[in-house]
């Protein structure tokens, strides 16, 4: 193996100037870098490149090679983009992420590049050859430097979405052993669905998120009881329920817990004239869809306790009183449906931010009503539509959008305890939980607050944290 004379070099060309645009270059030679992810900004947040201008502005000609933590478009939306500028390198992710993350790249295209099938059916087959699917805990050989092996890397559980993982890479500095961990997002305990993340075992430096470095969740029961007030007190006037939610992993897990609450209050009245068991659950969001068939074909990864209830004969994910939408003129009809009748619903759509997406005409139709409530289960990045609903829709304010002013009558609630990242404590503990503390954790991925607040914390433990 080779060995490389002085430490390896980070180079962060998004995710630091808030939690989007997750993009790591980590360099062992100036001939020789690993690209940790390459995804969108979204909102105001910035990086090496913006919303507004997503090509590839730093030099690549060095990158050996990408591993995708996750395929959750902030983290994975720019590789069409990295492909363009010329990287034709392997593509590694755990086996769950290689089946999804093309349903991912072809929506990412399809908003946001071209509609031409032809133009997208030829980047999907480019884009296949390079994805190298792997096996959890396995140590797999990084691309040779000058004929010789440049170390070993290997993907962990994140618990964050299904095929999410954290990575440990492995070489040698000076003839001695380095190891480098990069959280990618890691996953609250108690999930539906996922395990939790356990902490590794030892490492010289970690990369680690701090989205909710500042916060600390509900537990699982707590949030599923206040789901349910949520919706008995939005259900109590016939109104609707919107969820704007990620179509990979929220969704999943609002429909596992609606689920939950279906099975356990079947047959009792939400008020004199509906009961739970009428009540209809609308996923509207093709993507969620087919990722609502990928998360079934991949029960396997899967933790104990969903496939405990898929043993008992139940469906988490497609379950009696779920409804998809499909087609846009499907979605048109929805939208007007329950804007004009007041007909009480649940409706999942993406995206999780408001930022595009079928979400927005949902919002457009019932942010000015009453008896409606918009529920945000996820975070919410500056300068997005979801954060401005977030901010200003307590007090009853206004939001634009598509140029036109919207009066916030609707409630706009926060369900925190729903975030599928790990929370102040949650990462705390991936650090303290190693057997050999690191030397040095960089903190990145998260606003300044929370990243102040972590960084202190850690230091407070004597684990020397700095932000990135």
């Amino acid at each position: 193996m080779s060995t490389f004379q002085t430490p390896p070099i980070f180079i962060h060309h998004g995710a630091v100037d808030g939690v989007t645009g997750s993009c790591h270059e980590y360099q062992l030679s100036p001939d020789y870098s690993v690209l940790i992810d390459c995804g969108l900004f979204q909102g105001d947040e910035q990086g090496s490149g913006s919303k507004a201008n997503l090509a590839i502005n730093f030099p690549i000609a060095h990158i050996q090679a990408l591993i995708v933590t996750h395929v959750h478009i902030d983290h994975v939306g720019r590789i069409p983009y990295l492909l363009a500028a010329g990287f034709s390198g392997p593509i590694y992710c755990s086996i769950a992420s290689a089946h999804l993350l093309p349903l991912v790249l072809e929506d990412a295209l399809k908003v946001g590049v071209t509609r031409d099938e032809q133009l997208i059916a030829g980047f999907l087959r480019a884009v296949g050859k390079q994805i190298v699917p792997c096996e959890f805990k396995q140590w797999i050989p990084l691309p040779d430097i000058s004929g010789k092996a440049a170390g070993q890397f290997r993907l962990q559980k994140a618990g964050h979405i299904l095929g999410s993982a954290y990575v440990e890479i492995k070489h040698k500095v000076a003839n001695k052993p380095f190891i480098t961990v990069f959280s990618g997002d890691l996953g609250a305990p108690y999930s539906p669905l996922l395990p939790a993340p356990k902490p590794p075992y030892a490492a010289n430096v970690v990369v680690l998120e701090s989205t909710y470095g500042n916060k600390l969740h509900a537990n699982r029961r707590e949030r599923l009881q206040r789901l349910q007030q949520v919706l008995l007190k939005a259900l109590q006037d016939n109104g609707t329920v919107v969820f704007p939610a990620f179509s990979i992993g929220r969704t999943q897990e609002l429909l596992y817990e609606l689920e939950s609450l279906l099975h356990k209050l079947k047959g009792q009245a939400i008020h004199s004239k509906l009961r739970w068991d009428e009540l209809i659950v609308i996923v509207d969001s093709p993507l969620a869809a087919k990722f609502n068939v990928a998360y079934q074909q991949l029960v396997t990864c899967w933790d104990d306790e969903a496939r405990h209830r898929v043993a008992k004969g139940r469906h988490p994910l497609s379950f009696e009183q779920l409804h998809t939408i499909d087609s846009h003129a499907e979605h048109l009809a929805a939208v007007k449906l329950l804007a004009s009748t007041g007909k009480p619903a649940i409706v999942i759509a993406a995206s999780g931010m408001c930022e595009g997406g079928r979400v927005v005409n949902y919002l457009k139709a019932l942010l000015g009503g009453p008896i409606h409530q918009i529920v945000f289960v996820g975070y919410q990045a500056r300068g997005t539509l979801g954060a401005d609903i977030q901010r200003f829709g307590p007090s009853k304010g206004y939001v634009n959008i598509d140029g036109q002013r919207i009066d916030i009558l609707a409630d706009a609630l926060t369900l925190s305890g729903y975030s599928a990242h790990a929370d102040k404590k949650g990462l705390i503990q991936f650090i303290k939980g190693m057997h050999r503390l690191p030397q040095q954790v960089r903190i990145v991925h998260g606003d300044n607050d929370a990243k102040a607040e972590l960084k202190h914390a850690l230091n407070a433990l004597d684990i020397n944290a700095i932000i990135a």
